[in-house]
């Protein structure tokens, strides 16, 4: 890549920094990327707070890549030493809210959009910034997939040290309640919802299902949160419990909701089934180019929008995820330029 290319990156994610962008807020930057795009001389489409651009000559006959990543940040944690939205520059590292998740992802993506659509290639490419990534809302990158034709692979950039994540554990949360009888604590009367739950909890615990993940591992459930009781003499008449289940592509969220239903006797309700879980194969192509330069294909644990995703997806991007949602968030600026760099060598003359 030539190095204008580095430079122009790394002010455009500076100038990103300054824009406030919370998850459902990002209509500033949004206003910001769209004039940025276009006077590079693109045409830009844009849906709420989601905006995309196709490749010039796009054709339908070809395969489509996404390239995606999000615009919205959380809100600074307590403990920040510098102003969040001032970006500096200080021995090499780009501090500032959102500029490792997923800031630097956006620019290393669309410079790279820029520069692969300058070459001919045998595929089209569509580059999407998008919304809500951080709540997984609704008019983010789910809404906005109504919006595009049909996609054949994606890169969804994400702090992944530019390793690439070929699969990706989906997320089902539940809330779940038992009841029992109010009752006098120092007699023998009521029935202790607390005890009553106390089965469940142990096999949420416990339970294993049969099918385990090469790359993701077995099905996780967590019991992360519990409420009971109301004073200390009264026998609680109801306990609820939440459960965090982080799935393997072996099992869809229903499958594995139906499994517990079978299984425990307290009253369940799952917050939503959408979060589903991915994985792209090893002998897809652009896993095969990632592995031909030496990058190491893994599982990654937590979520991105790739659980929105209804295609072949990997995810990766400039950065370390230890460092989001962190106070003095950063990002090596070398980082930028690597990305851009490797994003291209992964793509350019690639054959789906």
């Amino acid at each position: 890549m030539i190095p204008e290319s580095n430079t122009q990156a790394t002010e455009l994610l500076q100038k990103l920094i300054e824009i406030p962008s919370y998850s459902k807020e990002e209509v500033n930057v949004s206003d910001f990327l769209v004039s940025y795009i276009e006077a590079k001389g693109y045409a830009v489409s844009r849906k709420d707070n989601n905006i995309w651009l196709m490749s010039p000559g796009f054709d339908s006959s070809r395969p489509t890549i996404l390239l995606n990543s999000h615009i919205d940040t959380v809100k600074p944690v307590t403990g920040w030493t510098r102003d969040p939205f001032t970006p500096t520059v200080e021995n090499g590292k780009l501090y500032g809210l959102g500029s490792n998740d997923a800031g630097a992802s956006v620019v290393s993506l669309l410079f790279a959009f820029f520069y692969l659509t300058q070459q001919p290639q045998t595929f089209n490419l569509i580059f999407a910034a998008t919304a809500e990534e951080e709540i997984s809302g609704k008019n983010g990158i789910e809404s906005l997939i109504k919006e595009l034709p049909p996609i054949d692979f994606a890169i969804v950039g994400e702090p992944t040290g530019m390793q690439p994540a070929i699969a990706e554990k989906g997320l089902m949360v539940l809330d779940c309640t038992v009841c029992g009888k109010a009752g006098h604590a120092a007699r023998n009367d009521g029935e202790n919802a607390i005890y009553k739950a106390l089965k469940d909890i142990e096999w949420f615990r416990t339970y294993q299902f049969s099918d385990s993940s090469e790359l993701l591992g077995p099905v996780k459930m967590t019991v992360t949160q519990v409420n009971a009781g109301t004073q200390h003499n009264v026998i609680p008449d109801k306990c609820s419990f939440v459960v965090d289940i982080r799935s393997n592509e072996k099992y869809t969220n229903s499958e594995i909701l139906t499994e517990i239903l079978k299984n425990v006797n307290c009253d369940v309700l799952a917050r939503s089934t959408r979060l589903t879980s991915s994985a792209t194969p090893l002998d897809h192509p652009f896993v095969k180019r990632a592995k031909e330069l030496n990058l190491k294909p893994y599982g990654s644990p937590t979520l991105s929008d790739q659980a929105l995703m209804p295609f072949q997806s990997v995810k990766i991007g400039p950065g370390d995820s230890v460092r989001s949602h962190t106070a003095d968030e950063f990002v090596l600026v070398d980082e930028i330029h690597v990305a851009i760099d490797l994003y291209v060598q992964l793509l350019n003359g690639l054959k789906l």
